[in-house]
């Protein structure tokens, strides 16, 4: 598969609060069902966010340690568990493009547009991939501990670690016409942190790491570089479509940054947004 032949921009990482991160993922995809290009992009979060899943519990949440922490809590529209986002440890990425251009169904359009994620992991010297065969959950509210299925769940090792762990969450929706994947892909692990946001959750920071893994863990690479192989990556993958071109510097119009305020005070920062489980999804 390649990337859809259209009109793209690369957003090179910006350190914005979660509410916001996830208001622009969502204009992304407004721009590109309106016909404005395609969007890369990295991103970081600042400071650290906790994002619930589009069904998830907030009972499931341990408010006063997001408080104390100073953790900002939004939700996503995307399904799944919570996952913490470290401010250093966590390198985000997201793709927005027309609907009409991707796969119709889930799968396929998710494993396209996971193909600069694996690029990226493979620049870096990661052995990473779906993972083999399923494993058993340990903790359901949190995204990084539910079940890995080989459909979707991607995990690493390194020369010398041979173990395979999650190193990356992807997920997805449509909007407008326009579909858009986000993505945490683990830098560093604080697991104290990635459980102390849920309320008492039955698994210890040692368990934890058996599960997931930082990029640093298995490889000699800094941050800086990290991001820098993920948004070559991520350029790569759109520009070899036949046809298509890059803006290798693009950035918000202020029409988008303006639309995007608005989602944050509408949606991403109200309470009763965040604090409301939609649906009747599990948690």
């Amino acid at each position: 598969m390649t990337a859809p032949a259209v009109d793209w921009r690369l957003i090179r990482e910006e350190a914005r609060p979660g509410p916001l991160q996830m208001a622009l993922d969502e204009v992304a995809a407004e721009t590109a069902a309106a016909g404005g290009p395609a969007t890369v992009r990295t991103y970081r979060w600042e400071p650290s966010c906790l994002t619930l899943g589009r069904h998830q519990a907030p009972e499931t949440v341990d408010w006063a340690f997001c408080e104390r922490e100073g953790i900002d809590v939004t939700r996503r529209q995307t399904g799944g568990g919570g996952i913490y986002h470290d401010a250093r440890g966590d390198i985000a990425y997201s793709i927005a493009v027309p609907a009409e251009t991707v796969p119709g169904e889930l799968l396929d359009c998710y494993h396209l547009l996971c193909e600069p994620v694996l690029d990226a992991f493979d620049r870096l010297g990661l052995d990473a991939d779906y993972v083999d065969e399923p494993l058993p959950e340990l903790y359901r509210p949190a995204c990084y501990l539910r079940e890995l299925h080989p459909a979707h769940d991607v995990v690493a090792s390194g020369p010398e670690d041979d173990r395979s762990r999650k190193i990356a969450g992807n997920a997805q929706y449509r909007k407008r016409e326009a579909v858009i994947q986000h993505g945490s892909l683990t830098f560093a692990v604080d697991a104290g942190r990635h459980l102390g946001v849920f309320d008492d959750p039955p698994v210890t920071s040692e368990a934890f790491r058996e599960r997931v893994v930082g990029m640093n863990e298995l490889v000699d690479v800094d941050r800086a570089d990290a991001v820098s192989a993920i948004e070559a990556a991520l350029a790569d993958w759109a520009s070899a479509a036949p046809e298509a071109t890059v803006d290798m510097n693009g950035s918000w119009t202020d029409a988008e940054l303006e639309r995007a305020a608005e989602l944050v005070e509408e949606k991403y920062r109200d309470e009763e947004w965040i604090r409301t489980r939609p649906g009747s999804g599990g948690a």
